[in-house]
């Protein structure tokens, strides 16, 4: 970019001095192909914005833009539209220095357009002042309805670079800017399939729907189509103002404008990390660590301009020590040679006893040092680490006893009672302490008749409760060890088409303190809304947390999480306790999310209890469409039992409540 500077003099004396700073490059749309910057085909990563902010309101300053930029830059974004007006001068500065494709827009919004006489004026001004604004890419021409037909040609009129105009939500020229498609247009087999695709909003956010929830399945499709020139998502903050007249209570007019990927004071949500991994310019592809892991992972450089020899990656493994302490074990600096564009190999060399480890985390930073994306993978399944529980307790003889309704068993300092008419866990306690972990298993997919109770002590002088269902064969067996642990195994068949799946607990949420899990974490997941989390140990702190509408203290605390390993509960009243899982891909439900009124489709009906273990969770909605026509990942889930070995799904899960 380059400064040019206009001085007006008299009598040899500057009386006035402006200076515009410009820049040269090329901007062309061809039609039934791509827009190209540069004689480079792009994919706009974008998002909409507003300029608000809770204490400000409409005003802004360079200090706001900067911030708002670096975050779109760090969510991996390379384009922002502006919408629905002209930004202010500060902020498109802070794009051309940053780099940020912008699509500046004529101000309106949908019906009635402004006249020709306030059009005409309007498009005057926004050229005049934004022109020499190298980041400007397109220019557009109203919002959703709100286009002047007879402006369309004055833009070229005024515009040396002559810059194509698009109609936000209509197919109009040699681009189709489609706004809140479902999955399924993304074929691009309708109507209009010769033209560009570039949808000027998308996966429309309310609450913590949307935005990240959907995006992976869609960005698969537009990455991969030839037509697609990528698109923007609806929005960049949630945008409440501050009522001084209500105590500083964010007034957000209701459901009108809590859609944001940050907060209303650009408080990171979940769904900034899953758009910040989704559209890494580095992507790295899915694997899973196997015993014959070599080291190898596939790459893919999605950079525009950049060879990845000017970032720089590095592997990290870790190990967690009996005491969750995280100990790096080895680290090394990697290597990539690859173009825009090209695929290859990223390799790492294996640590001797590699497989020791928990986590291999790789990490790739872009040419001034920023996080690009990090990736992380466990190295051990989750009964290997299960294997590691260990008990200071000795063991003690486990005591059966029972009455008309129940099972009571006692061995050492624990005491555990079930119900001999459902098998289900009904009291705990630890050296007289009561732990209200109760009302489970109980499966949430379907309901089931029992078949038969028992309870029988084993040779090994444990003692097991086993539950079997009618028709189904579905069984539950709880065994407690003489060392105090309580184990359990299920096996069901949950309904053909669900979406959940797995067993729920009761406990009370006022007795909650905090979570301390391995897993995937810190944030909660959807099961559309799996990308964006890192495996490792993660810890926080209750909260009530409503994403967009109150308490913004993220990560919220309810809700799913990923990949459950362990998981140790804390809390308030009663001694905690803590779960080890046996099986892989198992969702931990830590209590109910609190979901806001007005909703919509993002409102999630939760399986029933507090607590549960399940092998499929709920998609989440945007603000205008049900999960269901987002795409594979948002579908329900699909069980065929002839499909599955032994035609049952397993669980096997340890419970220590003396840890």
């Amino acid at each position: 970019m380059y400064q040019a500077v206009f001085k007006l003099k008299s009598a040899g004396k500057s009386v006035h001095q402006h200076t515009e700073r410009f820049a040269f490059r090329t901007v062309e749309v061809r039609e039934h192909d791509g827009i190209y910057v540069n004689d480079v085909k792009v994919k706009f990563k974008g998002v909409n914005r507003h300029t608000f902010h809770p204490d400000y309101g409409r005003s802004s300053s360079k200090k706001l833009s900067i911030e708002a930029v670096k975050l779109m830059k760090e969510m991996n974004m390379n384009a922002v539209r502006m919408s629905h007006y002209p930004p202010e001068k500060h902020f498109l500065d802070v794009c051309d220095s940053l780099g940020l494709f912008v699509l500046d827009e004529l101000a309106g919004w949908q019906k009635p357009a402004y006249d020709d006489i306030v059009g005409e004026k309007l498009v005057v001004e926004m050229i005049a002042r934004d022109v020499n604004h190298p980041s400007i890419v397109l220019w557009a021409n109203g919002n959703e309805g709100g286009w002047n037909n007879t402006l369309n040609d004055d833009f070229a009129k005024l515009d040396i670079q002559k810059r194509t105009v698009v109609h936000p939500w209509q197919n109009y020229g040699k681009i189709n800017t489609h706004h809140y498609m479902n999955y399924n247009y993304l074929s691009l087999d309708g109507y209009g399939k010769r033209e560009i695709f570039m949808p000027t909003e998308f996966l429309h956010g309310l609450y913590d729907g949307g935005h990240g929830a959907g995006l992976e399945d869609y960005w698969l499709r537009m990455w991969h189509h030839p037509l697609s020139a990528g698109g923007f998502l609806w929005v960049f903050a949630d945008e409440g103002i501050k009522r001084s007249d209500k105590n500083g209570e964010l007034d957000f007019y209701g459901n009108g404008a809590p859609d944001g990927i940050v907060g209303p004071y650009l408080e990171k949500e979940a769904s900034f990390y899953t758009v910040k991994k989704i559209w890494s310019p580095v992507f790295i592809e899915k694997r899973y660590i196997t015993p014959q892991f070599n080291g190898t992972f596939n790459i893919e450089n999605r950079y525009h301009y950049t060879d990845l020899d000017q970032c720089t990656f590095s592997a990290t493994w870790i190990k967690y020590e009996e005491n969750e302490k995280k100990n790096i074990s080895f680290e090394q600096k990697i290597n990539v040679q690859l173009q825009p564009g090209q695929k290859g190999k990223l390799e790492i060399s294996l640590p001797p006893n590699w497989n020791t480890n928990h986590v291999l985390k790789i990490t790739a930073k872009d040419v001034a040092g920023k996080v690009i994306n990090d990736w992380s993978f466990p190295v051990q399944k989750a009964a290997k680490v299960a294997t590691t529980i260990k008990t200071s307790r000795t063991d003690s003889e486990v005591k059966l006893s029972e009455d008309d309704s129940v099972y009571k068993i006692i061995t050492g300092q624990f005491s555990y009672t079930f119900e001999k008419k459902s098998g289900m866990l009904s009291a705990v306690s630890n050296s007289g302490k009561n732990i209200p972990l109760t009302g489970g298993p109980l499966f949430v997919s379907r309901e089931q008749k029992i078949d038969q109770v028992s309870a029988v002590q084993q040779t090994d002088g444990s003692v097991s409760i086993t539950t079997v269902y009618e028709k189904s064969a579905d069984s539950v067996i709880w065994r407690i060890q003489k060392d105090g642990l309580l184990d359990l195994k299920v096996a069901y068949m949950p309904t053909t088409s669900a979406p959940y799946a797995g067993i729920t607990f009761s406990f009370p949420e006022d007795n909650v303190s905090g979570l301390k899990w391995m897993g995937q974490g810190p944030n909660r997941v959807w099961k559309n809304r799996i990308s964006g989390t890192n495996f490792g140990v993660w810890e926080k702190q209750y909260n009530q947390t409503i994403t967009g509408k109150s308490g913004f203290e993220y990560p919220e605390f309810k809700g799913y999480h990923a990949d459950i390993y362990w998981a140790e509960i804390k809390t308030k009243n009663t001694p905690g306790f803590k779960v080890y899982v046996k099986s892989n891909d198992v969702f931990l439900r830590m209590l109910t999310p609190d979901q806001p009124k007005g909703g919509r489709t993002t409102i999630v009906k939760f399986p029933s209890g507090d607590i549960s273990f399940l092998h499929g969770i709920n998609s989440i909605g945007t603000k205008f469409t049900r999960s269901s026509i987002l795409g594979p990942q948002s579908s329900e889930y699909l069980f065929n039992e002839k499909r599955t070995y032994g035609g049952k799904l397993r669980m096997n899960i340890v419970f220590d409540f003396g840890y």
